[in-house]
């Protein structure tokens, strides 16, 4: 009953299937037809010169690019912390496994530009590529009319700001086609992360397999916990905060105060009478959003993990132990003084996070998701012996005796010449 936005992913793959399929086949002619159809702008091609990157942070206002590059350093600080050693371990005598941690050669990088142009989501992209040493990076973000068919003046800053240079204005499905199949501008990338509408998660699902892929991004999402202690102002603020992103977004408030539901909801009425995108607010307001009233706080702690929010702020008594038992989340917020537009910008954390629910059993964005775990088995013959006879009995229990001869062929068996 808890309500989240209706992503027909499923139904949109058969939309975007006919697209992918043409990118395949007729690459870059196929994608600038599509950015025609689709984004009503006519390209001769979609690599962005870099005459237009050097534009763009030449004329970046000096509080964004100093905001950018703050935010840039707090999440290379958290990144590096995510790097793994790689792991070396005898587990025998001369039988040594060894885990060794790899990038991801080449990342397609998606930036959306639907409603909101996100500098931001360049950062969260490509901060934790870089540090995880992925050596070819490509951006795409959606060309904008206003701009003269290039993306968003913000969103090419922040690449340049970053040292990405292969950037395309190229959006939606024909933008994840691009990069799984490639174009005569565009090599193919083995990897395809970052947020985007309904049809670019369809797209990401249907060519998972030939990329791989983060997650199928939906709508954004706000749950907070709170009791008696919350303030209304603070609560009401950040629900709306979330609406704000896009008219499908899900906001839930949950709590076992009454009183603070009606104050929080006197607050959102105040507020949004005077903020600006009330449209697309009252819409997710309206549409999928709720108040839930529990018992208590242990109740309300079953609540937020069955929906799994996206993004979890707990703003109670004790909060950093409320939000220690908290299992399934993209992200947690402890107490009033750390907001979610905080984590969408400066706090250091990842803001492309799993969402509808996935964060049950996926994890946001991270160094890690750009690393591949091999493992590297190096044992000497004496070891290989002393596992001859298990190698024995469970090959010939699978009936698999081409595995069993493979290592007697090495170690034959006492009695066998």
């Amino acid at each position: 009953m808890l309500p989240r936005p209706a992503l027909d992913v499923e139904t949109a793959v058969e939309v975007v299937r006919p697209v992918v399929e043409d990118v395949r086949e007729r690459g870059l002619v196929a994608v600038l037809e599509a950015t025609s159809r689709f984004d009503g702008v006519s390209l001769e091609g979609c690599r962005v010169p870099q005459s237009a990157l050097d534009d763009a942070v030449r004329d970046l206002d000096p509080a964004l690019r100093a905001a950018i590059e703050e935010s840039a350093r707090r999440a290379r600080i958290v990144s590096r912390a995510q790097l793994r050693p790689d792991e070396r371990v005898e587990v025998a005598a001369g039988g040594v496994v060894t885990e060794r941690w790899v990038p991801v050669r080449r990342v397609g990088l998606y930036a959306p530009g639907g409603l909101l142009a996100y500098p931001s989501s360049v950062i969260m992209n490509v901060v934790p590529a870089q540090v995880a040493g992925v050596g070819s990076l490509a951006v795409a973000s959606p060309p904008q009319r206003e701009y003269g068919g290039l993306p968003h003046p913000s969103v090419l800053a922040a690449c340049a700001l970053l040292g990405v240079d292969e950037v395309y204005a190229v959006g939606g499905a024909q933008a994840i086609a691009m990069f799984a199949y490639g174009t005569e501008e565009c090599r193919p990338v083995d990897m395809v992360t970052g947020p985007g509408n309904v049809y670019v998660a369809a797209a990401k699902r249907l060519l998972r397999g030939r990329i791989g892929i983060d997650s199928e991004a939906g709508p954004t999402e706000i749950g907070i916990l709170a009791d008696d202690t919350a303030d209304p102002a603070f609560v009401a603020a950040d629900l709306l905060s979330q609406a704000e992103h896009d008219p499908n977004a899900s906001c839930l408030l949950v709590t076992p105060s009454a009183e603070l539901v009606d104050a929080v909801d006197a607050e959102i009425e105040r507020q949004f009478a005077l903020t600006k995108h009330q449209e697309r607010i009252g819409q997710a307001l309206r549409g999928q959003s709720a108040y839930v009233l529990v018992d208590d706080l242990e109740h309300g702690l079953v609540v937020v993990d069955e929906w799994a929010a996206e993004h979890l702020e707990v703003i109670t008594r004790d909060a950093s132990a409320w939000a220690a038992r908290v299992t399934n989340a993209g992200a947690i917020f402890v107490g009033p003084w750390s907001p979610v537009s905080l984590g969408d910008y400066l706090a250091g954390s990842n803001h492309v996070l799993p969402t509808g629910g996935t964060a049950r059993f996926n994890a946001g964005l991270s160094v890690q998701t750009f690393l591949r775990g091999i493992h590297v088995v190096d044992y000497t013959k004496e070891a290989l012996a002393q596992v001859a006879d298990h190698i024995d009995a469970l090959g010939n229990a699978e009936d698999l005796v081409a595995h069993v001869a493979a290592v007697r062929a090495r170690i034959p068996a006492e009695g066998d010449a």
